[in-house]
């Protein structure tokens, strides 16, 4: 069961940084075209953030059945990355103009790279 949980969350994982990136560069766009956030843009949001939650309770679940990474600042990634959006949410108390996906994109982009890094110290250490 534990390896197949280890491969969701490698999968996941990758996943979680093409959507991040997808939506890093269409923010990008909308922000040149002097767009704001629309409602297709927030739900975006949400699913990213509900990836971003999941691929952290399988890292937990891992956690507890005793996988550990390799290197510690795994798990420093994995509790910062779901703050990412939200923190993005109460910088620009929810408003929706074309300065504020701005700040969404530069956050998402931020994310992937975050992301990246979470990959590269990634590696299991079996338990036992």
């Amino acid at each position: 069961m534990a390896d197949f949980v280890v491969q969701l969350h490698e999968g996941l994982g990758s996943t979680s940084l093409y959507y991040f990136l997808i939506l890093s560069v269409w923010g990008y766009v909308r922000f040149f075209r002097k767009q704001g956030i629309d409602s297709a843009y927030w739900g975006m949001l949400v699913i990213a953030e509900l990836l971003i939650l999941a691929e952290c309770f399988l890292g937990a679940y891992l956690w507890l059945d005793g996988y550990r990474p390799m290197r510690s600042i795994h798990v420093l990634y994995g509790l910062i990355l779901p703050l990412m959006i939200p923190a993005a949410y109460l910088y620009t108390k929810g408003r929706s103009s074309r300065s504020e996906i701005l700040i969404y994109s530069t956050a998402t982009i931020i994310t992937v790279g975050l992301i990246v890094r979470a990959i590269y110290t990634a590696q299991y250490a079996l338990p036992g």
